[in-house]
């Protein structure tokens, strides 16, 4: 079946020049001193907010068509992940309205408020026409240099922002789970209006007897997660919640019944201490299995825990496993709304993954932290010597978007939806080891749960439901 067409529309390589006035306002602040910022908007698309490195006014970058050096670019940017859906309400819009525009506004001074009142000045507005028709099959360069911004002061010309706006194709296999996770689901490829079942999930919990995966895992005694603890104390016996959970795995299945990936919890999600959460400095892990060699090979490793805040929400990281005995690569760090859901996301597109609205459908990116595009990064790493068939391998395939998968918030029926990049894709293995991440994370959302909340009955383990895989 063939991939769904998608749009990477990229805006990146910001920069900002501001001439100084001969005599500056006392009041004014100093881009040298003070960061600038800028927000990007696509009409109905989710806000995205980047900060804009600042050059000096005498740097040599003064021609329109003169891009500012790699080192002066700090990696900011947005980008909008676009659906064939998405792209035809964009033309659709067009219709009555013009062109669809990029709009991009410029502030100097820190992002955020003060007492209710924006910290940041505007200091002018910029937009970019995009005709994204054929955008489909191949790249398109909106804009690539430097704008006039804004009002110069008196004896001064006006700030000069740098930017670059492209649109390349960017194919991707979509997979949908018809079920939760917990449940045991069929997993289908989406193609338009077709839908074709591709893999099986079975939801079970390991059994810690001979269990070879558990790398790293803490050692803690064997209880029902969800079931209650009897304690004696000087002759009288009280209840114990217990405020840990643990052994849970998803095996993905091909058609034929074959194992091809596996998603198992290797370090227990336990609530820190004099807390109901599990905490970022003692977070519950997962390890995402493939076949090989006639055993279970460690692909990557999940981290999960839920950060605290205003905004309560569950925070991911995910690294790639080398075949070598050499550390993970962390590839993704993410945060997604406990409430709403999001969408976890790997990005290496050096722009980071940008800001996106969490629905799951395509628009955005995760809504949360971007994925680096430059720390951590595996993209000049060597070439890895023991390579199994993982299309991922060697590192330097990791280039612009991954994978991404939608998840629903708390206490919602979550039925994620997994997109994965052609490229990372060669065989039905590689696409099986993103359906497990992607499971892991929607049962991450459920693991970290704060325990003085009820789990459904799929995800509490009996005495004797203990089962390995």
């Amino acid at each position: 079946m063939d991939p769904c067409p998608f749009v990477r529309l990229t805006v990146g390589s910001l920069a900002l020049k501001i001439p100084v006035a001969a005599k500056p306002a006392r009041s004014a602040v100093h881009p040298s001193s003070s960061p600038c910022f800028c927000k990007i908007k696509l009409n109905t698309f989710p806000l995205q907010t980047s900060l804009v490195p600042y050059l000096p006014p005498d740097s040599p970058h003064d021609g329109a068509s003169s891009p500012p050096t790699p080192g002066a670019v700090g990696g900011g940017g947005a980008t909008f992940h676009l659906s064939k859906s998405d792209l035809d309400r964009l033309a659709g819009k067009s219709i009555f309205s013009g062109k669809v525009c990029l709009k991009v506004s410029v502030y100097t001074g820190r992002r955020g408020a003060t007492c209710g009142v924006s910290s940041g000045r505007l200091l002018g507005k910029v937009s970019v026409p995009l005709d994204l028709a054929g955008a489909e099959s191949r790249a398109c360069v909106f804009h690539s240099g430097w704008i006039n911004v804004g009002k110069g002061t008196k004896g001064s010309s006006s700030a000069q922002f740098h930017l670059n706006v492209r649109a390349e194709p960017d194919p991707r296999f979509v997979f949908q789970f018809d079920g939760e996770p917990e449940c045991s689901p069929q997993v289908f490829q989406i193609q338009g209006n077709i839908r074709q079942p591709v893999f099986t999930c079975k939801f079970s919990f390991r059994s810690n007897n001979g269990d070879h995966h558990a790398q790293r895992s803490r050692s803690l005694p064997l209880e029902p997660s969800c079931s209650r603890s009897w304690l004696s104390s000087f002759g009288s016996e009280r209840e114990r919640p217990v405020k840990e959970r643990k052994g849970w795995s998803i095996t993905v299945h091909d058609l034929s019944g074959s194992p091809v990936a596996a998603a198992s919890m290797v370090t227990p999600f336990v609530a820190s201490p004099g807390s109901d959460r599990v905490s970022r400095s003692n977070p519950g892990s997962w390890l995402i299995l493939r076949p090989g060699d006639g055993t279970w090979k460690p692909w990557g490793r999940l981290e999960a825990w839920r950060e605290r805040g205003a905004s309560d929400s569950l925070g991911c990281r995910f690294e790639i496993i080398p075949d070598s005995a050499g550390a993970g690569v962390v590839v993704s760090e993410t945060t997604l709304s406990s409430r709403s859901g999001g969408r976890f996301l790997i990005d290496l597109g050096g722009n980071g993954g940008g800001n996106g609205n969490g629905n799951g459908n395509g628009s955005g990116g995760n809504n949360g932290r971007a994925t680096p595009g430059s720390a951590g990064s595996p993209a000049c790493s060597p070439r890895s010597s023991g390579d199994f068939g993982h299309s991922l391998w060697p590192y330097c395939a990791y280039r612009g978007f991954v994978m991404a998968a939608g998840v629903e918030g708390e206490g919602k029926c979550s039925k994620p939806t997994v997109e994965v990049s052609v490229q990372q894709v060669g065989c039905t293995e590689d696409a099986a080891a993103f359906v497990a991440l992607a499971a892991a994370v929607d049962l991450s959302m459920d693991a970290c749960r704060l325990f003085t909340q009820r789990l459904r009955k799929e995800l509490c383990q009996t005495v004797d439901s203990s089962s390995s895989f």
